[in-house]
């Protein structure tokens, strides 16, 4: 019986969308987690960088555009991070199996 490559094809993307899934499941607990402390030890200078620069009166923008900022920052990293990791392991899983 020869093997059929949609039903390949389907299973591939079924382990695709369930890691995909899972890493940015997890990178939403690391951005949860990272996020704030990044904040809080940057803002200040970021702040005082914006007040130098461009004047007085930008700083509340400023400190709500950075939190957003430092969210997507972690949470992008650790998307790719976590995707990669659990990609390669998946495949040296199978690996070992094969």
């Amino acid at each position: 019986m020869l093997p059929n490559k949609k039903h390949q094809d389907a299973g591939r993307s079924i382990f695709m969308s369930s890691v995909q899934g899972l890493a940015n499941t997890l990178a939403v607990v690391v951005t949860f987690f990272g996020a704030p402390p990044l904040y809080s030890k940057s803002v200040g200078w970021i702040q005082s960088f914006t007040t130098q620069h461009y004047g007085y009166g930008f700083e509340d923008i400023t400190s709500i555009i950075w939190g957003c900022t430092c969210a997507a920052l972690i949470f992008f990293i650790s998307r790719a991070s976590i995707s990669t990791a659990l990609v390669m392991g998946g495949l040296a899983v199978a690996t070992r199996f094969l």
